[in-house]
Protein backbone atom coordinates (compact mmCIF):
# COMPACT_ATOMS: atom_id res chain seq x y z
CA UNK A 1 0.00 0.00 0.00
CA UNK A 2 1.31 3.46 -0.87
CA UNK A 3 3.03 5.21 2.03
CA UNK A 4 1.09 8.41 1.20
CA UNK A 5 -2.13 6.68 2.21
CA UNK A 6 -0.93 6.05 5.77
CA UNK A 7 -2.45 8.81 7.92
CA UNK A 8 -0.57 10.77 10.53
CA UNK A 9 -2.73 9.14 13.22
CA UNK A 10 -4.31 5.72 12.89
CA UNK A 11 -7.41 5.00 14.98
CA UNK A 12 -9.41 1.82 15.15
CA UNK A 13 -13.17 1.84 14.77
CA UNK A 14 -15.13 0.89 17.89
CA UNK A 15 -15.99 -2.46 16.30
CA UNK A 16 -12.28 -3.18 15.81
CA UNK A 17 -11.27 -2.68 19.44
CA UNK A 18 -10.02 -5.76 21.34
CA UNK A 19 -12.62 -7.73 23.25
CA UNK A 20 -10.06 -9.99 24.92
CA UNK A 21 -6.70 -9.64 26.66
CA UNK A 22 -3.83 -11.89 25.47
CA UNK A 23 -1.80 -14.11 27.83
CA UNK A 24 1.71 -14.62 26.42
CA UNK A 25 2.37 -17.52 28.78
CA UNK A 26 0.09 -19.74 26.73
CA UNK A 27 2.58 -19.59 23.85
CA UNK A 28 5.79 -19.76 25.92
CA UNK A 29 7.66 -23.08 25.85
CA UNK A 30 9.53 -22.09 29.02
CA UNK A 31 6.87 -20.90 31.44
CA UNK A 32 7.80 -18.35 34.11
CA UNK A 33 8.64 -19.92 37.47
CA UNK A 34 5.77 -19.86 40.00
CA UNK A 35 5.41 -17.35 42.81
CA UNK A 36 6.57 -18.77 46.14
CA UNK A 37 4.99 -18.43 49.56
CA UNK A 38 7.53 -16.42 51.63
CA UNK A 39 6.92 -18.65 54.67
CA UNK A 40 6.81 -22.13 53.14
CA UNK A 41 8.84 -21.45 49.95
CA UNK A 42 6.28 -23.54 48.07
CA UNK A 43 4.34 -22.36 44.99
CA UNK A 44 1.54 -19.99 45.93
CA UNK A 45 -1.98 -21.33 45.66
CA UNK A 46 -4.96 -19.25 44.57
CA UNK A 47 -6.33 -19.46 48.10
CA UNK A 48 -3.09 -18.06 49.56
CA UNK A 49 -2.90 -15.26 46.99
CA UNK A 50 -6.54 -14.30 47.54
CA UNK A 51 -5.74 -13.15 51.06
CA UNK A 52 -3.79 -10.29 49.40
CA UNK A 53 -5.34 -9.86 45.93
CA UNK A 54 -8.85 -9.99 44.48
CA UNK A 55 -10.03 -13.51 43.67
CA UNK A 56 -10.45 -13.09 39.90
CA UNK A 57 -7.09 -11.32 39.66
CA UNK A 58 -5.48 -14.31 41.41
CA UNK A 59 -6.94 -16.59 38.76
CA UNK A 60 -5.48 -14.41 36.03
CA UNK A 61 -2.15 -14.25 37.84
CA UNK A 62 -1.71 -18.02 38.03
CA UNK A 63 -3.18 -19.09 34.67
CA UNK A 64 -0.43 -19.97 32.21
CA UNK A 65 -2.48 -21.90 29.65
CA UNK A 66 -5.48 -19.72 28.73
CA UNK A 67 -4.42 -17.64 25.73
CA UNK A 68 -7.27 -15.10 25.84
CA UNK A 69 -9.37 -13.64 28.65
CA UNK A 70 -12.65 -11.90 27.81
CA UNK A 71 -12.70 -8.22 28.76
CA UNK A 72 -15.94 -7.65 30.74
CA UNK A 73 -18.42 -5.36 29.02
CA UNK A 74 -18.30 -2.83 31.89
CA UNK A 75 -14.54 -2.45 31.39
CA UNK A 76 -14.89 -2.16 27.61
CA UNK A 77 -17.49 0.54 28.12
CA UNK A 78 -15.06 2.46 30.35
CA UNK A 79 -12.25 1.97 27.79
CA UNK A 80 -14.43 3.72 25.21
CA UNK A 81 -14.00 7.01 27.12
CA UNK A 82 -10.34 7.18 26.05
CA UNK A 83 -9.69 4.24 23.77
CA UNK A 84 -8.72 3.46 21.11
CA UNK A 85 -5.52 5.43 21.59
CA UNK A 86 -3.79 6.66 18.44
CA UNK A 87 -0.94 4.97 16.63
CA UNK A 88 1.06 7.94 15.35
CA UNK A 89 3.48 8.08 12.44
CA UNK A 90 6.28 10.39 13.60
CA UNK A 91 6.70 12.11 10.25
CA UNK A 92 8.10 15.29 11.82
CA UNK A 93 10.69 13.42 13.87
CA UNK A 94 11.74 11.42 10.81
CA UNK A 95 12.19 14.65 8.87
CA UNK A 96 14.18 16.25 11.69
CA UNK A 97 16.50 13.25 11.94
CA UNK A 98 16.76 12.88 8.15
CA UNK A 99 16.48 9.12 8.59
CA UNK A 100 15.14 6.56 6.13
CA UNK A 101 13.54 4.77 9.10
CA UNK A 102 9.79 4.88 9.56
CA UNK A 103 8.94 5.70 13.17
CA UNK A 104 5.62 4.96 14.88
CA UNK A 105 4.54 5.43 18.47
CA UNK A 106 1.49 4.26 20.38
CA UNK A 107 0.34 7.22 22.49
CA UNK A 108 -1.29 6.32 25.83
CA UNK A 109 -1.52 9.82 27.34
CA UNK A 110 -5.04 10.77 26.24
CA UNK A 111 -6.71 10.42 29.63
CA UNK A 112 -6.63 12.36 32.90
CA UNK A 113 -4.22 9.92 34.53
CA UNK A 114 -1.78 10.86 31.76
CA UNK A 115 -0.63 7.32 31.06
CA UNK A 116 -1.38 3.70 30.18
CA UNK A 117 -1.99 2.83 33.84
CA UNK A 118 -5.76 3.30 33.59
CA UNK A 119 -5.99 0.16 31.42
CA UNK A 120 -5.30 -2.05 34.43
CA UNK A 121 -6.61 0.27 37.17
CA UNK A 122 -10.16 0.10 35.88
CA UNK A 123 -9.95 -3.69 35.55
CA UNK A 124 -8.64 -4.17 39.08
CA UNK A 125 -11.19 -1.77 40.56
CA UNK A 126 -13.96 -3.60 38.67
CA UNK A 127 -12.98 -6.98 40.11
CA UNK A 128 -12.66 -5.48 43.61
CA UNK A 129 -16.16 -4.00 43.36
CA UNK A 130 -17.57 -7.23 41.95
CA UNK A 131 -16.10 -9.10 44.93
CA UNK A 132 -17.90 -6.73 47.30
CA UNK A 133 -14.80 -5.05 48.77
CA UNK A 134 -14.86 -1.68 50.53
CA UNK A 135 -11.58 -0.43 49.09
CA UNK A 136 -8.05 -1.10 47.95
CA UNK A 137 -4.51 -0.07 48.87
CA UNK A 138 -1.60 0.43 46.51
CA UNK A 139 1.79 2.02 45.92
CA UNK A 140 2.79 4.54 43.28
CA UNK A 141 6.12 5.84 42.04
CA UNK A 142 5.84 8.84 39.75
CA UNK A 143 2.12 8.98 40.46
CA UNK A 144 0.53 7.82 37.21
CA UNK A 145 -0.64 4.53 38.73
CA UNK A 146 -1.98 6.20 41.86
CA UNK A 147 -3.80 8.75 39.71
CA UNK A 148 -5.29 6.05 37.50
CA UNK A 149 -6.41 3.92 40.45
CA UNK A 150 -7.98 6.91 42.21
CA UNK A 151 -10.00 7.59 39.04
CA UNK A 152 -11.07 3.94 38.77
CA UNK A 153 -12.03 3.73 42.44
CA UNK A 154 -14.04 6.94 42.21
CA UNK A 155 -15.91 5.46 39.23
CA UNK A 156 -16.86 2.32 41.18
CA UNK A 157 -17.30 3.99 44.59
CA UNK A 158 -14.32 2.30 46.30
CA UNK A 159 -12.00 3.73 48.96
CA UNK A 160 -8.47 4.21 47.62
CA UNK A 161 -5.35 4.41 49.82
CA UNK A 162 -2.06 5.23 48.08
CA UNK A 163 1.49 4.97 49.41
CA UNK A 164 3.57 7.27 47.19
CA UNK A 165 7.36 6.93 47.04
CA UNK A 166 8.71 9.82 49.12
CA UNK A 167 10.96 11.42 46.48
CA UNK A 168 8.08 11.47 43.96
CA UNK A 169 5.64 12.71 46.63
CA UNK A 170 7.93 15.73 47.01
CA UNK A 171 8.93 16.15 43.34
CA UNK A 172 5.43 15.72 41.84
CA UNK A 173 2.92 17.47 44.12
CA UNK A 174 0.38 18.04 41.35
CA UNK A 175 -0.04 14.31 40.70
CA UNK A 176 -0.58 13.91 44.41
CA UNK A 177 -3.34 16.53 44.26
CA UNK A 178 -5.04 14.86 41.29
CA UNK A 179 -5.24 11.68 43.39
CA UNK A 180 -6.73 13.59 46.30
CA UNK A 181 -9.18 15.32 43.96
CA UNK A 182 -10.48 11.88 42.99
CA UNK A 183 -10.86 11.00 46.67
CA UNK A 184 -7.69 9.02 47.39
CA UNK A 185 -5.74 9.21 50.65
CA UNK A 186 -2.04 9.70 49.79
CA UNK A 187 0.82 8.92 52.20
CA UNK A 188 4.55 9.46 51.49
CA UNK A 189 6.50 6.20 51.79
CA UNK A 190 8.24 5.02 53.87
CA UNK A 191 5.99 6.35 56.61
CA UNK A 192 5.37 5.97 60.33
CA UNK A 193 1.84 4.68 59.72
CA UNK A 194 2.87 1.03 59.29
CA UNK A 195 5.14 -1.39 61.14
CA UNK A 196 7.18 -2.10 58.02
CA UNK A 197 7.47 1.61 57.23
CA UNK A 198 8.90 2.35 60.65
CA UNK A 199 11.33 -0.56 60.28
CA UNK A 200 12.55 0.72 56.91
CA UNK A 201 12.99 4.25 58.27
CA UNK A 202 15.07 2.86 61.10
CA UNK A 203 17.25 0.79 58.75
CA UNK A 204 17.54 3.49 56.06
CA UNK A 205 17.27 6.87 57.85
CA UNK A 206 16.62 9.76 55.48
CA UNK A 207 15.80 7.45 52.56
CA UNK A 208 13.97 8.74 49.46
CA UNK A 209 11.99 5.51 49.48
CA UNK A 210 11.43 3.02 46.69
CA UNK A 211 8.57 1.15 45.05
CA UNK A 212 9.60 -1.88 47.10
CA UNK A 213 9.08 0.10 50.32
CA UNK A 214 5.72 1.46 49.23
CA UNK A 215 4.51 -2.01 48.22
CA UNK A 216 5.31 -3.36 51.69
CA UNK A 217 3.35 -0.60 53.36
CA UNK A 218 0.34 -0.98 51.07
CA UNK A 219 0.22 -4.75 51.61
CA UNK A 220 0.34 -4.30 55.39
CA UNK A 221 -2.37 -1.64 55.27
CA UNK A 222 -4.67 -3.90 53.23
CA UNK A 223 -4.21 -6.80 55.63
CA UNK A 224 -5.04 -4.62 58.62
CA UNK A 225 -8.47 -3.58 57.29
CA UNK A 226 -11.53 -5.75 56.76
CA UNK A 227 -12.89 -5.64 53.21
CA UNK A 228 -9.68 -4.36 51.62
CA UNK A 229 -7.25 -5.91 49.17
CA UNK A 230 -3.94 -4.79 47.72
CA UNK A 231 -3.63 -3.96 44.00
CA UNK A 232 -0.40 -3.43 42.06
CA UNK A 233 0.31 -1.18 39.07
CA UNK A 234 3.00 -3.25 37.34
CA UNK A 235 5.26 -6.32 37.72
CA UNK A 236 2.47 -8.90 38.21
CA UNK A 237 1.33 -11.08 35.31
CA UNK A 238 -2.30 -9.95 35.77
CA UNK A 239 -1.28 -6.31 35.20
CA UNK A 240 0.70 -7.17 32.08
CA UNK A 241 -2.35 -9.10 30.86
CA UNK A 242 -4.59 -6.01 31.10
CA UNK A 243 -2.00 -3.86 29.36
CA UNK A 244 -2.01 -6.11 26.28
CA UNK A 245 -4.89 -3.95 25.05
CA UNK A 246 -2.07 -1.56 23.99
CA UNK A 247 -0.29 -4.06 21.78
CA UNK A 248 -3.49 -5.62 20.44
CA UNK A 249 -4.74 -2.20 19.31
CA UNK A 250 -1.32 -1.39 17.87
CA UNK A 251 -1.09 -4.59 15.86
CA UNK A 252 -4.65 -4.22 14.56
CA UNK A 253 -3.88 -0.66 13.43
CA UNK A 254 -0.65 -1.73 11.74
CA UNK A 255 -2.27 -4.70 10.05
CA UNK A 256 -4.91 -2.33 8.68
CA UNK A 257 -2.20 -0.60 6.63
CA UNK A 258 0.08 -3.61 6.03
CA UNK A 259 2.76 -2.22 8.35
CA UNK A 260 5.23 -4.63 10.00
CA UNK A 261 7.57 -3.26 12.67
CA UNK A 262 11.18 -4.40 12.64
CA UNK A 263 12.15 -2.97 16.04
CA UNK A 264 9.77 -2.62 19.02
CA UNK A 265 10.94 -0.50 21.98
CA UNK A 266 9.52 0.15 25.43
CA UNK A 267 10.69 1.65 28.71
CA UNK A 268 11.07 -0.94 31.45
CA UNK A 269 10.44 -0.53 35.17
CA UNK A 270 8.21 -3.31 36.43
CA UNK A 271 7.42 -4.31 32.85
CA UNK A 272 3.67 -3.88 32.33
CA UNK A 273 3.75 -1.27 29.55
CA UNK A 274 6.62 -2.97 27.73
CA UNK A 275 4.92 -6.34 27.99
CA UNK A 276 1.57 -4.88 26.99
CA UNK A 277 3.03 -3.30 23.85
CA UNK A 278 5.04 -6.29 22.66
CA UNK A 279 2.57 -9.04 23.62
CA UNK A 280 0.83 -9.86 20.30
CA UNK A 281 4.07 -9.42 18.35
CA UNK A 282 5.96 -11.62 20.82
CA UNK A 283 3.16 -14.16 20.49
CA UNK A 284 3.79 -14.40 16.75
CA UNK A 285 7.51 -14.81 17.37
CA UNK A 286 6.93 -17.48 20.02
CA UNK A 287 4.74 -19.37 17.56
CA UNK A 288 7.41 -19.09 14.85
CA UNK A 289 5.28 -16.89 12.59
CA UNK A 290 7.35 -13.68 12.53
CA UNK A 291 10.61 -12.21 13.80
CA UNK A 292 11.07 -8.86 15.52
CA UNK A 293 13.75 -7.10 17.54
CA UNK A 294 12.50 -6.20 21.02
CA UNK A 295 14.38 -3.66 23.17
CA UNK A 296 13.71 -2.95 26.85
CA UNK A 297 15.07 0.42 28.03
CA UNK A 298 15.77 0.96 31.72
CA UNK A 299 17.40 3.74 33.76
CA UNK A 300 21.08 3.38 34.57
CA UNK A 301 20.21 3.99 38.22
CA UNK A 302 17.94 0.93 38.43
CA UNK A 303 19.30 -1.59 35.88
CA UNK A 304 17.55 -4.81 36.88
CA UNK A 305 17.90 -6.49 33.47
CA UNK A 306 21.35 -5.23 32.52
CA UNK A 307 23.06 -5.58 35.92
CA UNK A 308 20.74 -7.71 38.01
CA UNK A 309 20.49 -11.46 38.61
CA UNK A 310 17.80 -13.88 37.47
CA UNK A 311 16.82 -15.47 40.78
CA UNK A 312 13.99 -15.77 43.27
CA UNK A 313 13.65 -12.57 45.26
CA UNK A 314 11.12 -10.71 47.37
CA UNK A 315 8.83 -8.39 45.44
CA UNK A 316 8.97 -5.81 48.24
CA UNK A 317 11.49 -4.30 50.63
CA UNK A 318 9.61 -5.45 53.72
CA UNK A 319 9.70 -9.08 52.51
CA UNK A 320 6.00 -9.73 53.12
CA UNK A 321 4.98 -10.37 49.50
CA UNK A 322 5.46 -13.62 47.55
CA UNK A 323 8.86 -14.38 46.06
CA UNK A 324 9.16 -14.11 42.30
CA UNK A 325 11.84 -15.46 39.99
CA UNK A 326 12.87 -12.37 38.10
CA UNK A 327 15.78 -10.19 37.13
CA UNK A 328 16.41 -8.26 40.31
CA UNK A 329 18.83 -5.93 42.07
CA UNK A 330 17.66 -7.18 45.45
CA UNK A 331 14.57 -6.08 47.35
CA UNK A 332 16.69 -3.88 49.60
CA UNK A 333 18.25 -1.96 46.71
CA UNK A 334 17.58 1.76 47.09
CA UNK A 335 17.87 3.52 43.69
CA UNK A 336 18.97 7.13 43.41
CA UNK A 337 16.16 9.69 43.43
CA UNK A 338 15.99 10.17 39.67
CA UNK A 339 13.00 11.75 37.95
CA UNK A 340 11.65 8.65 36.17
CA UNK A 341 9.91 7.54 39.36
CA UNK A 342 7.87 4.88 37.59
CA UNK A 343 11.04 2.98 36.64
CA UNK A 344 12.56 2.80 40.12
CA UNK A 345 11.63 -0.81 40.87
CA UNK A 346 14.26 -3.37 41.83
CA UNK A 347 12.87 -6.24 39.75
CA UNK A 348 11.21 -7.15 36.46
CA UNK A 349 7.95 -8.93 35.57
CA UNK A 350 8.51 -12.74 35.59
CA UNK A 351 7.18 -13.21 32.03
CA UNK A 352 9.57 -10.63 30.64
CA UNK A 353 12.40 -11.95 32.80
CA UNK A 354 11.92 -15.43 31.32
CA UNK A 355 11.69 -14.07 27.76
CA UNK A 356 14.84 -11.99 28.29
CA UNK A 357 16.70 -14.95 29.77
CA UNK A 358 15.63 -17.07 26.79
CA UNK A 359 17.04 -14.48 24.38
CA UNK A 360 13.79 -13.17 22.91
CA UNK A 361 14.61 -9.54 23.67
CA UNK A 362 17.55 -7.38 24.63
CA UNK A 363 17.95 -4.60 27.19
CA UNK A 364 19.88 -1.34 27.43
CA UNK A 365 20.26 1.20 30.22
CA UNK A 366 20.50 4.97 29.74
CA UNK A 367 21.25 8.06 31.85
CA UNK A 368 18.60 10.65 32.64
CA UNK A 369 20.34 13.63 30.99
CA UNK A 370 20.43 11.87 27.62
CA UNK A 371 16.81 10.80 28.19
CA UNK A 372 15.68 14.39 28.76
CA UNK A 373 17.69 15.56 25.75
CA UNK A 374 15.74 13.08 23.61
CA UNK A 375 12.47 14.12 25.28
CA UNK A 376 13.11 17.75 24.43
CA UNK A 377 14.02 16.94 20.83
CA UNK A 378 10.84 14.89 20.48
CA UNK A 379 8.63 17.55 22.09
CA UNK A 380 9.90 20.27 19.77
CA UNK A 381 8.92 18.42 16.62
CA UNK A 382 6.06 16.10 17.63
CA UNK A 383 4.16 18.50 19.87
CA UNK A 384 3.81 16.21 22.91
CA UNK A 385 5.71 16.69 26.16
CA UNK A 386 6.58 13.09 27.08
CA UNK A 387 6.82 11.58 30.55
CA UNK A 388 10.38 10.89 31.78
CA UNK A 389 9.62 7.16 31.76
CA UNK A 390 8.43 7.16 28.13
CA UNK A 391 11.42 9.24 27.13
CA UNK A 392 13.71 6.28 27.76
CA UNK A 393 12.02 4.57 24.80
CA UNK A 394 12.24 7.78 22.75
CA UNK A 395 16.00 7.95 23.36
CA UNK A 396 16.60 4.47 21.96
CA UNK A 397 14.11 4.95 19.11
CA UNK A 398 16.13 7.99 18.02
CA UNK A 399 19.35 5.99 18.33
CA UNK A 400 17.91 3.21 16.17
CA UNK A 401 16.71 5.74 13.58
CA UNK A 402 20.18 7.29 13.43
CA UNK A 403 21.70 3.86 12.85
CA UNK A 404 19.39 3.56 9.85
CA UNK A 405 20.64 6.93 8.64
CA UNK A 406 24.21 5.65 8.79
CA UNK A 407 23.48 2.33 7.07
CA UNK A 408 20.70 3.42 4.73
CA UNK A 409 18.35 0.72 6.09
CA UNK A 410 14.62 1.50 5.93
CA UNK A 411 13.57 -0.16 9.16
CA UNK A 412 10.18 0.38 10.74
CA UNK A 413 10.54 1.38 14.39
CA UNK A 414 7.69 1.19 16.92
CA UNK A 415 7.87 2.50 20.47
CA UNK A 416 5.48 3.08 23.33
CA UNK A 417 4.77 6.64 24.41
CA UNK A 418 3.20 5.63 27.69
CA UNK A 419 2.22 9.06 28.97
CA UNK A 420 2.68 12.80 29.20
CA UNK A 421 5.11 14.83 31.30
CA UNK A 422 3.01 17.86 32.16
CA UNK A 423 3.22 17.05 35.88
CA UNK A 424 6.98 16.51 35.61
CA UNK A 425 7.95 20.13 35.11
CA UNK A 426 10.25 20.13 38.14
CA UNK A 427 12.32 17.52 36.30
CA UNK A 428 12.28 19.51 33.06
CA UNK A 429 13.27 22.63 35.00
CA UNK A 430 16.24 20.78 36.51
CA UNK A 431 17.32 19.72 33.03
CA UNK A 432 16.81 23.16 31.45
CA UNK A 433 18.71 24.85 34.28
CA UNK A 434 21.65 22.47 33.87
CA UNK A 435 21.15 21.10 37.39
CA UNK A 436 20.28 17.52 36.44
CA UNK A 437 23.05 15.02 37.09
CA UNK A 438 23.55 11.40 36.12
CA UNK A 439 24.31 8.67 38.56
CA UNK A 440 25.80 5.26 37.90
CA UNK A 441 25.49 2.79 40.78
CA UNK A 442 28.87 1.39 41.75
CA UNK A 443 29.56 -2.33 41.62
CA UNK A 444 29.64 -2.21 45.42
CA UNK A 445 26.13 -0.70 45.58
CA UNK A 446 24.79 -3.31 43.19
CA UNK A 447 26.51 -6.05 45.17
CA UNK A 448 25.02 -4.74 48.42
CA UNK A 449 21.53 -4.94 46.98
CA UNK A 450 22.13 -8.42 45.59
CA UNK A 451 23.53 -9.61 48.92
CA UNK A 452 20.02 -9.47 50.35
CA UNK A 453 18.64 -12.04 47.91
CA UNK A 454 17.21 -14.94 49.95
CA UNK A 455 19.36 -18.03 50.23
CA UNK A 456 16.90 -20.57 48.90
CA UNK A 457 17.07 -23.23 46.15
CA UNK A 458 16.76 -21.32 42.89
CA UNK A 459 15.75 -24.30 40.77
CA UNK A 460 13.33 -27.17 41.00
CA UNK A 461 10.01 -25.50 40.11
Amino acid sequence: MSEKKIPYKIYLEESEMPKQWYNMRADMKNKPAPLLNPKTLQPMTQEELSSVFCEELCRQELDENTAYFDIPEEIRDFYKMYRPSPLVRAYCLEEKLQTPAKIYYKFEGNNTSGSHKLNSAIAQAYYAKKQGLKGVTTETGAGQWGTALSMACAYFGLDCQVYMVKCSYEQKPFRREVMRTYGANVTPSPSNTTVVGRKILQEFPGTNGSLGCAISEAVEAAGAQTGYRYVLGSVLNQVLLHQTVIGLETKAAMDKYDIKPDVIIGCAGGGSNLGGLIAPFMGKQLRGEENYEFIAVEPATCPSLTRGKYVYDYCDTGKVCPLSKMYTLGSGYMPAGTHAGGLRYHGMNPILSQLYDDGYMKAVSVHQTEVFKAAQEFARVEGILPAPESSHAIKIAIDEAMKCKETGEEKTILFGLTGTGYFDMFAYARYNDGEMVDYNPTDEEIAKGLSGIPQIPQNGF
